[in-house]
């Protein structure tokens, strides 16, 4: 695949990312739950489309998660926006200073992100939310892209779960701040590399949260020293 011109503005990163259909899977399937809908949001039109990122242009924390949910950002054409795991997201940047409201529920709802930047490293929603390898490095520009220009503000990276933990190294060694070793990844895992600090913290699945792997505190400790450091 030829490599993409770069974008000059967050806006028309934004706005080429959206008609994006490089890969033939995932725009199937995207397409398809937006068809099909769930019967909860029978009468909502879906999204469908590649998810861009949300939040502050001036962000100094960068989030990075896995992908759009299916009837989450594949629904609403926000990040982490109607499903559980947005819920626990946005309240813990609520609660330590990242958002003005907790409730992530649609797009134009008044969500306002401070300081924090919310993407993924793959943009399209993905059957069983499991990328194939091929979807994830097709993306992978327009994650470079969009920490460029980012870049001047951005200190701190959140990873969310072991896939953004390894997506944000592989982003990080893409811009020339690559480790010797690859670093573990577990919940509060810290590293600095470069003039970044990355930061893990489990996904707020409903797996992680239905069990208890996840708690409230403790995605918000993350979050706060995250706080800490920009």
């Amino acid at each position: 695949m030829a490599a993409r011109p770069r974008s000059r503005s967050l806006e028309t990163l934004e706005a080429k990312l959206v008609r994006c259909r490089d890969c033939a899977r995932l725009v199937e399937w995207r397409e398809r739950v937006a068809r099909d809908k769930r019967a909860a949001y029978a009468d909502e039109r879906y999204w469908g489309r590649p998810v861009p990122g949300f939040g502050d242009p001036e962000a100094k924390l960068l989030i990075v998660g896995l992908a759009p949910a299916a009837h989450g950002a594949n629904r609403t054409g926000r990040m982490f926006t109607g499903d559980r795991s947005g819920d626990w997201l946005y309240r813990a940047l609520h609660e330590v200073g990242f958002a003005n409201q907790a409730a992530s529920t649609a797009r134009g709802d008044g969500l306002e992100l401070r300081g924090a930047w919310v993407t993924s490293m793959v943009k399209c929603a993905p059957p069983d939310n499991k990328p194939a390898t091929t979807e994830r490095d097709a993306c992978m520009s327009w994650a470079l892209d969009e920490l460029r220009l980012l870049s001047p503000t951005v200190t701190v990276l959140v990873a969310l779960g072991g896939f953004g933990w390894n997506g944000a190294l592989r982003l990080l060694a893409s811009r020339g701040h690559a480790l010797p070793r690859k670093p573990k990844f577990g919940h509060g895992a810290e590293v600095e590399i470069g003039p970044y600090t990355l930061l893990g913290s489990y996904h707020p699945s409903q797996q992680n949260t239905f069990t208890k792997r996840l708690t409230r505190p403790m995605l918000r400790a993350v979050f706060e020293r995250a706080r800490a450091l920009v």
